[in-house]
C-alpha cells in the first residue's frame, strides 16, 4: 500500500513536469520559470517526514551552470526554500554557476559536488552591498561589505563538498590605473564568503580560489570550525585568506592557504581559537593580530614557507590586550622576520590613551630559516612585489613603547638561521625611533637575530641563532630590558663585530650555559648607567677574545662573571 502509494506519487510529479514542459507552456512562461514554480511547491509539502534533511537541487530551481547564464537567482531561491523548510542541502551538482551576491541562511548546507564551481559573476551590477554590516563606528568593519556568499545573524551554516568558489578577482584588479573591467573597485570588491554575527559555521573540504578581496571574512561570530579548505588568492591586492575579527571558538585545521595579503589574521577580541596542521605562503604576514583583546589562542604544528611582511605580527594601539597565546611546532622556510611584537601607540599618543598590554606569549619548537627579502614574486601569482627597506636582514623584534606593557615572553626550543649581511653602519644605531608598527618601520635592526625593548619577564631556552652570511651586527640586543633568564643560548659570531650581545640599561639578567660557536671579539657589551644584576654563570666562551666591555657610561661591575671557559 505505502509503496503503491509513492509510486503514483512519483508518477503525478512526473505528469505534472511534463505539463510544465509542454511547447505552450514553456512558450508562455519560461522554461527555467516553470520548473522553478514546480521546485517551489513540490519543496514546501509539510506533511512529509524528512523537514530539515530534504536536498534542494539547484538545477531543480531552474539553474543553468553552463559558465555564462547567471544563476543567482536559482540558487538564492534553492536556499530560500530549504531555509523555509527547517533546512537541509542545497546541492550543487556538476557545472559551472555564475553567481552574483547570494544570501546564507541558518540551517542550511551548501554542498558542492566535486566538480561543481560557484563562478563570481564578472558583472559588478551583480553584485550589492549588504546593509546590515555597518561601516562606520568600528574601525574593523571598514574594509568593506560586499561578498559572493554571505550570512548575517544567522546559524548552523555549512558549505562543504570537493567543488569549488571561483571569485573571478582579476576582473576586479585595475591595470595602470584604468577601472577593473568589473567597475568595482576599493572596498567594493565582493569577499568569497561574509559571515556576520553567526553562530556554528563549518567549511569543510572547499577550494577558494582567486577572490577578488579576503578569501573569508567572519566577523562577530562564534563556534566556527575550518577543516581541509584550500584557498588560492594571488590576483589582487589586499588578498587575505582568512581573517577573523571578534570571534570566539574557532578551530581551524589542516587547511592550506596560499595568499597575497594576510593568511591569517585576527583583529578585535578574539578568543578560544585554536590553529593547527596548516601550511600558510603569503606575501604580507601568516598570523597577524591588530588591536582589540586577543587572548586563549593556540597555534601549532604548521609550516610557514615564503613569507615576506613577518609571518607572526602583533600590533596594537590604545587599549588593546595581547594575552595567553603560544605558537608551538612552526617551520619557516624562506621568510622575513620572522616575529614581531611592535606595540604602544602613536608618538604622542592623546592624554587619555590606555596603554596597551601584551604578556603570557610562547613560542617553542622553531626551526627555519629568514632570507634578507621576500621573492620578486610569489609562485603562481600575478602581482609583483616590491620590498620595503626594513624587511631586508631582518630579525625577532619585541619592541614597546609609550608605557606598554610587554612581559612574559618565552622562546624554547628555538634554531633559526637569518639571511645576515649586516654592517657596522647597521650595528651602530642606538636611537632607534620610540615608535611602534611593523618591523621594517623600525629600518634595519641593530641585531641579527633578537631585538628587545622595553621588556621584562623575557625567557630564551636551548636557543641557537646562526647565519648564512657574515653580520656586523650583535646578534642580541637589549634595551631597557628587566627580568630575562637565558639558558642554554648558542650564538654565531663575528670576529669584526663589537661584541656577541648588547645590553642597554637592562638590569636582572642572568646568562647561563652559553656557547659562542665561532671567533669573537667581546661576548657581552653594556651600555648605559643603568645597567644592574647582570650574571653570566657557565658556558664555553673561549671563542671570545673578551668576555665584557663596558661603554657609554657603563660600569663593569654591574656584571658578574662566573665560572666561565
Amino acid at each position: 500500500m505505502v509503496k503503491d502509494q509513492k509510486n503514483a506519487e512519483a508518477a503525478i510529479s512526473r505528469r505534472d513536469f511534463g505539463r510544465l514542459l509542454a511547447p505552450g507552456t514553456v512558450a508562455a512562461t519560461g522554461l527555467f520559470g516553470a520548473r522553478a514554480r514546480l521546485f517551489a511547491q513540490s519543496t514546501h509539502d509539510t506533511s512529509r517526514n524528512d523537514l530539515g534533511a530534504r536536498t534542494y537541487n539547484i538545477r531543480e530551481s531552474g539553474a543553468v551552470g553552463d559558465g555564462k547564464t547567471p544563476d543567482t537567482q536559482a540558487l538564492q531561491r534553492a536556499i530560500d526554500a530549504c531555509h523555509a523548510d527547517g533546512g537541509g542541502t542545497v546541492l550543487v551538482p556538476a557545472g559551472t554557476f555564475v553567481i552574483g551576491t547570494v544570501e546564507l541562511k541558518s540551517n542550511v548546507t551548501l554542498h558542492l559536488a566535486a566538480a561543481a564551481t560557484l563562478l563570481g559573476s564578472p558583472e559588478g551590477s551583480h553584485y550589492h552591498a549588504i546593509s546590515q554590516i555597518p561601516l562606520h563606528g568600528d574601525a574593523t568593519l571598514e574594509d568593506g561589505n560586499y561578498a559572493l556568499l554571505f550570512a548575517v545573524d544567522a546559524k548552523n551554516i555549512t558549505i562543504e563538498g570537493k567543488g569549488t568558489i571561483d571569485g573571478h578577482g582579476a576582473q576586479f584588479r585595475s591595470v595602470d590605473g584604468a577601472p577593473p573591467p568589473s567597475g568595482l573597485a576599493g572596498d567594493r570588491r565582493p569577499y568569497h564568503l561574509l559571515f556576520y554575527r553567526c553562530e556554528g559555521i563549518t567549511l569543510k573540504d572547499v577550494s577558494l580560489l582567486d577572490s577578488a578581496y579576503h578569501s573569508v571574512r567572519i566577523i562577530q561570530s562564534s563556534h566556527v570550525h575550518i577543516d581541509a579548505v584550500y584557498i588560492h588568492n594571488r590576483v589582487n591586492g589586499n588578498n587575505d585568506g582568512f581573517h577573523f575579527i571578534s570571534t570566539e571558538h574557532v578551530t581551524l585545521t589542516n587547511c592550506t592557504v596560499k595568499s597575497q595579503d594576510d593568511a591569517c589574521a585576527l583583529f578585535g577580541s578574539c578568543r578560544h581559537i585554536t590553529i593547527a596542521n596548516s601550511f600558510f605562503s603569503t606575501r604580507w604576514s601568516v598570523f597577524r593580530f591588530g588591536g582589540g583583546h586577543a587572548e586563549d589562542i593556540a597555534i601549532t604544528n604548521c609550516l610557514l614557507h615564503e613569507v615576506g611582511g613577518c609571518p607572526i605580527k602583533f600590533q596594537g594601539d590604545s587599549a588593546a590586550r595581547f594575552e595567553n597565546i603560544s605558537f608551538s611546532n612552526l617551520i619557516f622556510k624562506d621568510v622575513t622576520g620572522p616575529i614581531s611584537i611592535s606595540v604602544g601607540g602613536r608618538m604622542n599618543p592623546p592624554n587619555d590613551s590606555t596603554p596597551v598590554i601584551v604578556r603570557n606569549i610562547s613560542f617553542s619548537n622553531l626551526r627555519g630559516n629568514v632570507v634578507a627579502c621576500p621573492p620578486a614574486r610569489l609562485p603562481e601569482s600575478a602581482l609583483s612585489i616590491n620590498s620595503r627597506p626594513g624587511e631586508r636582514n631582518s630579525c625577532i623584534v619585541l619592541n614597546s613603547v609609550n608605557g606598554a606593557t610587554l612581559e612574559n615572553i618565552s622562546f624554547d626550543n628555538v634554531h633559526l638561521t637569518f639571511a645576515g649581511g649586516g654592517t657596522s653602519q647597521d650595528a651602530s644605531q642606538r636611537d632607534i625611533p620610540q615608535t611602534y608598527g611593523e618591523y621594517f618601520k623600525l629600518g634595519t635592526p641593530p641585531s641579527y637575530a633578537l631585538f628587545a625593548r622595553n621588556a621584562r619577564g623575557l625567557t630564551l631556552h636551548n636557543v641557537r641563532f646562526q647565519v648564512d652570511e657574515p653580520d656586523l651586527r650583535p646578534a642580541i640586543v637589549f634595551d631597557s630590558v628587566q627580568d630575562a633568564a637565558i639558558n642554554c643560548l648558542s650564538i654565531q659570531a663575528n670576529p669584526r663585530a663589537e661584541s656577541v650581545l648588547r645590553l642597554i640599561d637592562s638590569r636582572q639578567i642572568l646568562l647561563t650555559a652559553t656557547r659562542v660557536l665561532t671567533p669573537a671579539s667581546t661576548f657581552l657589551q653594556i651600555e648605559g648607567s643603568s645597567n644592574d644584576g647582570i650574571i653570566v654563570e657557565g658556558g664555553d666562551l673561549s671563542k671570545a677574545a673578551s668576555p665584557l666591555a663596558a661603554r657609554r657610561g657603563a660600569k663593569e661591575q654591574a656584571v658578574k662573571l662566573r665560572n666561565l671557559s
